[in-house]
């Protein structure tokens, strides 16, 4: 018998494993070469007596680039003519860095104007009744 635990990774349902290591495990993922979405990393070990142990943790991968959209959310109800603000961003080679699409531009949040608005009606209500007082 082996007087050590071992751990076999799998990902998704392959039936060929990522890897057979002796516990414990540092382990080097590399998700480039899975596809974009939902994955489910699955570690089975194996103790001296032959006993298993399983855990399914499930991760998503995003390698490709990051797309934000604006103007619609998930599982929303809409009707007429959408204006939508869409932009699709990579992390590029890491070495250098790229403005132009680095950051995704959004509308002016409606609390701010509405903001905005309730200060300079204030403001204008203050300054009124200031030089009213006054004459």
């Amino acid at each position: 018998m082996k007087n050590q635990s071992f751990v076999t990774l799998f990902i998704d349902d392959e039936p060929q494993p990522v890897g057979e290591f002796p516990a414990p495990v540092a382990f080097d993922l590399d998700t480039r070469k899975l596809v974009d979405g939902g994955h489910i990393l699955k570690v089975v070990s194996k103790d001296q007596k032959g006993k298993e142990g399983i855990k399914l943790i499930p991760f998503s991968v995003r390698n490709g680039p990051a797309i934000a959209v604006e103007g619609i959310r998930k599982d929303e109800v809409v009707e007429g003519v959408l204006p939508l603000m869409i932009n699709a961003y990579s992390k590029g080679d890491q070495r250098t860095f790229v403005i132009h699409g680095s950051e995704t531009p959004q509308s002016i949040p409606w609390w701010l104007v509405a903001g905005i608005i309730l200060f300079v009606a204030w403001s204008g209500y203050f300054i009124i009744t200031s030089l009213a007082t006054k004459l």
